[in-house]
């Protein structure tokens, strides 16, 4: 085989569609655009035009609320640390971290912050460093002998710190 002898498959390519060529041609004379009208030109959009009348989206209240100060934590169950235990995903004896849960791929990035939940039952003695947790969970760890460290949370410094005394 040469390289001039290389082909398309069958049927892998159309021919482009010409517009504008003559009424024979079936998408002459209006291109295929019909006649007349705003619908007609080029780069009309009119989503939610309601012909002059006030639009559906601008007469209905707006509601809610988005709280620009969120945390979004990863959700930590205690079933799922006990599932990694017996599959000997996770040494018990050793501390579980934020290092340890990423390598696993529970969390992607270094930044996530995690929140131990209470589903499910633990049976091995864990100690674990997460952001937040759950009483239900601290208690059931606590319980069992282990030891739940919650992590140093970044306190704002508000305007009373930064004052100095004269």
């Amino acid at each position: 085989m040469r390289l001039n002898e290389i082909r398309d498959n069958k049927g892998s390519t159309k021919p482009r569609k010409r517009i504008g060529r003559g009424i024979g041609s079936g998408t002459g004379k209006t291109s295929g655009k019909g006649h007349k009208g705003q619908k007609s030109r080029s780069g009309v959009s009119i989503k939610g035009f309601e012909g002059g009348q006030m639009p559906i989206h601008r007469r209905l209240p707006k509601r809610g609320f988005t709280n620009i100060n969120r945390v979004n934590y990863i959700e930590l169950n205690l079933e799922k640390i006990q599932n990694l235990i017996d599959s000997k995903k996770i040494d018990p004896k050793k501390a579980i971290n934020h290092k340890v849960l990423q390598s696993l791929g529970l969390i992607r990035s270094k930044q996530g912050k995690i929140k131990l939940l209470g589903k499910g039952s633990i049976k091995s003695k864990i100690d674990i460093e997460v952001s937040a947790s759950s009483k239900t969970a601290k208690d059931s760890v606590e319980k069992i002998g282990g030891s739940v460290v919650i992590l140093e949370k970044n306190k704002r410094t508000t305007n009373q710190d930064n004052k100095t005394e004269v």
